[in-house]
């Protein structure tokens, strides 16, 4: 440490560049408890005190998680006064490690979409091209990273809202294995597929992030105890000898003509360096996003039936209570939050759960039987992120179907709770590395392999 710059000029520096982007990516600044912390860390180091890991590192967190004392909003009307009791788990380790949160980030209501367009704060636009979308929808935290606004930000990734916007964005992205980190604190969209993941530019910070957020939490039952991964770990390939990939998401019409030939490209650049690739046969895009979409509704219609005005959000009165409910539900709701409610309502109501919901379900374990016959065979899959670049911002909101259809190359992986991260070379929007549940190890190694290989 040569102490060349205090953490209080660090912290402040960072604030100020977000206080005037012009990304729309700030959704609260905490410039009070930032600079309470920053002070502190100075203190500790004046004194000669051990600082911890992160200690004095400035990291944004997507506007869905609890931050004791913050406007938590998930960039809504209904929670635009809503104020956080508590934190959640994994910041909190964040917090205890001795990162400084700076900003609550924009991203799309509730995680209801793909381009971070469905937010009362406007449009996130693009790190790179400002007419462009930033992705969703975690696109505030995706952009605050790429423009270094942030060392790091915490996003969250139900069916891609972590790893698509890293792609738009030109920077890394992980979708942990599911329930490595705990959803205790994070706003749930659809619970079974909800994770909390990193965006950092490096795969260093990826790591180092990684490891102090995960672990067991007896708040959330789906969480696990994981062996750290050490960096010694991840900077060797040896035991990685063969490579799919999922030859109906390249041999599509659906795929930008660009997009494809990159990653025909860096599938030769791998085989030069002695690795078997295999073509594997999947499920159909369609297929997939329907599926993830069918209960990805389902769950959010139940999840956010809680929001009703009475114990959170934007009350409206009305003549009695019934009709209470119903304006303040569709007054404060947006449009793409109010599709997915009906639709999600639709598919668990009675005379649809068996021919729509069940067969999501039934679907859902193919798809994970699938990727368990497929690592059987090949170490790693690698796909593109998305099929196309990012839209310009207010084509996405136009057609939602649209919307759907780009989160085509990202939910099977979802589905299948599998770990998968977004690096920023391959294609124009990066490439997803997936390995086997529970062997994150595996994908941050292989990510150092192509960082020189492509």
């Amino acid at each position: 440490m040569n102490k060349d710059i205090t953490c209080t000029a660090l912290v402040q520096e960072k604030l100020n560049l977000l206080q005037q982007n012009t990304h729309n990516t700030v959704n609260t600044l905490l410039d009070t408890l930032a600079l309470d912390l920053a002070a502190k860390v100075d203190a500790k180091i004046a004194n000669g005190e051990t600082i911890g890991l992160l200690e004095g590192i400035p990291f944004g967190i997507k506007d869905v998680y609890m931050v004791q004392g913050t406007y938590t909003t998930a960039s809504s009307d209904l929670l635009k006064n809503y104020k956080s009791a508590y934190t959640a788990t994994a910041i909190q380790k964040l917090l205890d490690a001795g990162a400084i949160p700076l900003v609550k980030e924009n991203c799309d209501s509730f995680g209801h979409g793909s381009s971070s367009e469905n937010t009362i704060f406007g449009a996130v636009k693009n790190a790179i091209n400002p007419d462009l979308v930033g992705g969703g929808s975690s696109g505030g935290s995706a952009v605050n990273v790429a423009k270094d606004y942030t060392i790091f930000s915490i996003g969250g990734d139900t069916g891609g809202s972590v790893r698509q916007p890293a792609g738009y964005n030109n920077v890394y992205g992980l979708k942990p294995t599911y329930g490595r980190i705990s959803r205790y604190g994070l706003m749930a969209y659809a619970s079974s597929t909800d994770c909390v993941g990193p965006i950092a530019k490096s795969i260093e910070d990826i790591r180092i992030v990684l490891n102090v957020m995960s672990g067991k939490d007896i708040k959330d039952q789906t969480s696990y105890v994981s062996a750290e991964i050490t960096q010694e770990a991840i900077s060797t390939t040896d035991n990685i000898k063969t490579v799919g990939y999922f030859k109906n998401f390249i041999e599509t019409d659906a795929i930008d003509a660009k997009i494809k030939s990159d990653f025909l490209e860096t599938i030769e650049k791998i085989k030069a360096k002695g690795i078997q690739v295999k073509a594997l046969d999947f499920f159909e895009s369609e297929t997939l996003v329907s599926t993830y979409y069918t209960l990805a509704m389902a769950e959010t219609a139940s999840n956010l039936s809680r929001l009703d005005g009475t114990n959170y959000g934007n009350r409206i009165e009305s003549d009695n209570l019934k009709e209470t409910y119903a304006v303040t539900r569709s007054e404060n709701f947006s449009e793409e939050t109010k599709r997915r409610i009906v639709g999600g309502n639709q598919v668990l109501s009675q005379g649809f759960s068996d021919e729509i919901y069940l067969k999501g379900l039934a679907l859902r374990d193919n798809i994970a039987n699938n990727f368990e016959n497929d690592f059987q065979e090949v170490d790693i899959i690698i796909s593109p992120v998305t099929p196309s670049t990012p839209p310009k911002i207010g084509d996405s909101l136009k057609n939602p179907h649209a919307m759907y259809l780009s989160d085509a190359y990202t939910v099977g992986f979802s589905l299948g709770q599998l770990p998968t991260l977004t690096i920023p070379q391959g294609t124009t929007t990066g490439l997803q590395i997936t390995a086997a549940k529970h062997n994150d190890e595996l994908v941050l190694k292989f990510a150092n392999f192509l960082k020189d290989t492509i």
